[in-house]
């Protein structure tokens, strides 16, 4: 393989990391805020939720959806 393939993988795989990131805080802030968490709390909550990511799940799903 080489490496413009192998920086072509990682990118794609960042990209889809970044995009589960922006997902699950989204997520999070809305429900705190429609449960009347002030903007704040619904902050906390969306960060927490990024923290809280189980990227090693990301990762291998993945990988296990395509060929590399």
């Amino acid at each position: 393989m080489n490496n413009q393939i192998k920086l072509n993988e990682y990118e794609e795989l960042a990209q889809l990391i970044k995009k589960e990131c922006v997902k699950t805080a989204i997520e999070a802030y809305e429900t705190a805020s429609q449960n009347g968490i002030c903007h704040e709390g619904a902050w906390e909550c969306a960060v927490d939720s990024m923290k809280s990511m189980k990227v090693d799940e990301i990762i291998n799903s993945f990988l296990n959806n395509s060929n590399h």
